[in-house]
């Protein structure tokens, strides 16, 4: 019998054919029995409640979500090969289903331009300021709708835009052609990113590490420690603490002369990472440290990158309350969350969505378990639409400390209206 997670593991017949057949009940019981883990600790692996993970098991519940489907199999490590199930379907001509395309009216290049654009990217002109600036604009608009509709619908577009981008790099030449380079680095960040943002590490690593060789390729100081501090984001996200703190560094002492917004976000990346350790005087001194930064940087937007759109004082707020979270601070993380959320325009769906799951981990936390229902139940429609995994997973999280918190009701009030929308 299999008690670990080896290479082996999925060379096992019963595992095969489960995975092949889609036979999710099948696929988690023979998962635990070669394993030997429990149901709680398979439903940490995968972002499911325990309850939810034996009603599969039993055959009470099936599985029809695509995202359900995705979260056990990249949660179990099911290996690419096996998975063909699991990718996404083609509709009519070819096209994946989703979002195929994505108006933004407001960007739209005049005629003109459009011709200039066109032909640049056929190689019969050399790429000119104008050109550069319109996708400078295009790609700015493009993070502000990912803020509201989050990174699915964007992935293919963007990876579009990047082959336009690059195309572009035939036809420049000096100052402009350094800029191509940087533009590129600001498209493949933006994908790392949303693969980021998917649970997709290896896919996002693989961006991050491009968008950092271009971004030094164009000399740019801030691209170069922004890719450092997402490493950071991702390993916190990942739960490791070290690496979180060690990556923050290194966008520090890599990178003196980035802007004060980008210094600002290495040092709260640092402070999430000792918070991880529940290192409690280190996460509090680098926040208060990161927000000096911040506020000196709200005086000078004019040096501050256009990607750190986002960061202002109702930002590190609520990074604050989810470094109190960590802490188990909850009275504190309840605090700063509540306000942070107040003061977040609704543009930040995604964020919002974030944040309310993080409260609800909170509240139960503090054991107050009507009010964190409520925020959950509030939460729950959009962690479904553009919050998955993240908040989808934190919400999980929230049941099952209201559960073994002994909240009951409210605990298996959640999990159906989870299970509702899986």
């Amino acid at each position: 019998m299999v008690r670990d997670h080896t290479v082996d593991l999925w060379t096992h017949p019963e595992l095969a054919a489960a995975v092949a057949n889609e036979d999710w009940a099948g696929l988690l019981r023979t998962y635990r029995r070669l394993t030997g883990i429990s149901q709680t600790k398979l439903g940490e692996l995968t972002g499911l409640a325990q309850p939810d993970v034996s009603a599969i098991e039993r055959g009470r519940r099936r599985v029809t979500s695509a995202e359900v489907r995705q979260r056990i199999t990249a949660g179990l490590g099911v290996p690419a090969e096996l998975r063909g199930a699991d990718r996404p379907r083609a509709g009519a001509g070819g096209e994946t289903d989703g979002v195929p395309r994505l108006g933004l009216a407001a960007c739209a290049p005049d005629a003109d331009l459009l011709a200039r654009v066109t032909t640049v990217v056929d190689g019969t002109k050399r790429v000119d300021t104008a050109t550069l600036d319109w996708l400078d604009r295009l790609l700015a608009e493009h993070r502000r709708a990912e803020d509201v509709i989050g990174s699915r619908p964007l992935v293919t577009i963007m990876r579009q835009q990047l082959r336009t981008v690059m195309d572009l790099h035939a036809g420049a030449r000096g100052a402009l052609a350094d800029r191509v380079v940087l533009l590129a680095s600001e498209h493949a960040q933006f994908l790392a990113w949303m693969a980021q943002d998917q649970a997709d590490t290896a896919t996002a690593l693989a961006w991050y590490d491009r968008s950092h060789e271009w971004a030094l390729e164009a000399g740019d100081a801030d691209m170069a420690a922004t890719t450092l501090n997402m490493k950071a984001h991702m390993a916190w996200s990942n739960g490791r603490a070290t690496r979180c703190v060690r990556l923050a560094e290194a966008s520090q002492w890599s990178a003196p002369d980035s802007s004060l917004g980008v210094q600002a976000m290495a040092v709260q990346m640092a402070a999430r990472g000792h918070a991880l350790s529940g290192e409690a005087d280190d996460t509090r001194r680098l926040l208060d440290e990161g927000q000096d930064l911040m506020t000196r940087a709200a005086e000078r937007p004019e040096e501050q990158p256009p990607w750190m759109y986002f960061y202002d004082e109702t930002w590190f707020r609520l990074q604050r309350g989810m470094a109190e979270l960590h802490l188990r601070a909850w009275s504190r993380a309840i605090g700063h969350l509540t306000d942070g959320l107040a003061a977040l325009p609704d543009d930040y769906r995604r964020d919002k969505t974030w944040y309310r799951a993080c409260l609800t981990h909170a509240l139960a936390g503090a054991d107050e378990p009507e009010q964190s229902l409520t925020v959950a139940l509030r939460t729950v429609p959009d962690a479904a639409a553009v919050g998955r995994p993240h908040a989808w997973g934190e919400l999980h999280t929230a049941a099952a400390v209201l559960l073994r918190r002994g909240a009951t009701a409210e605990g298996r009030q959640l999990v159906a209206a989870l299970r509702e929308h899986d």
